[in-house]
């Protein structure tokens, strides 16, 4: 960041969502919006082509979900920071956010009043939770170790999430195959795995986890 003004790209597949996030960041002097893209795989390829000092990405999006890129971008050498926008208070799509790479969490809900400082937040390395979960998921958080139940954590691979994304979505194992660039054969092996670690029987169930996790909305 070299004139002092933070480039941002925003990532959000509702442009009046865009436009009205856009609004709120560049109406500061050192924000600026200079790359947009309506999905997760346009974000990360945005992230390629232009100089960046932050990221904010919305987590449900289509191809590519918010989380999905930030993992993506999240493992470029030296990538920039990451937001999450979530229109969702919700625990493991926090924890998720975190495992993926991003260093904040925010409401759309409160976008207004909290974005900003979250970005700025983001681009001095520090992390930025939204003020009213951070006691909640703290105190549920160490609620579940106390019972010792299983704390949230990834359970698929990164192409088992897109394999469950294209499912819950309605495509079939021919167009996840033509979208991902692999064999039907192998799309059918993903799911054959992805139902037996979840222990689920058809997509029904399947779409209820993509949407339990974030990787599609309801």
């Amino acid at each position: 960041m070299t004139t002092g003004v933070a480039r941002v790209l925003l990532a959000d597949d509702h442009a009046l969502v865009r436009r009205g996030v856009r609004m709120i960041l560049d109406a500061e002097p050192d924000l600026e919006v200079v790359a947009e893209a309506a999905d997760g795989a346009e974000a990360v390829a945005e992230v390629r082509r232009v100089p960046l000092d932050l990221v904010v990405l919305d987590v449900a999006m289509p191809r590519l979900t918010g989380l999905q890129a930030a993992r993506e971008i999240s493992r470029r050498t030296d990538p920039p920071p990451i937001l999450l926008l979530s229109m969702h208070d919700n625990e493991q799509y926090f924890f998720e956010s975190l495992r993926v790479g991003a260093c904040g969490y925010v409401l759309k809900s409160v976008a207004d009043r909290d974005l900003v400082a979250a970005c700025r937040a983001a681009l001095r390395g520090e992390s930025f939770l939204y003020p009213q979960a951070e006691s909640v998921l703290v105190r549920d958080y160490l609620q579940r170790l106390r019972r010792g139940e299983r704390l949230p954590r990834a359970v698929l691979t990164a192409r088992e999430d897109e394999v469950v994304k294209l499912i819950a979505e309605g495509h079939s194992s021919r167009e996840i195959a033509r979208l991902l660039t692999i064999s039907p054969r192998t799309v059918e092996r993903h799911r054959e795995n992805i139902l037996g670690k979840l222990g689920m029987r058809d997509r029904t169930e399947l779409t209820r986890y993509a949407i339990r996790v974030g990787l599609i909305e309801p």
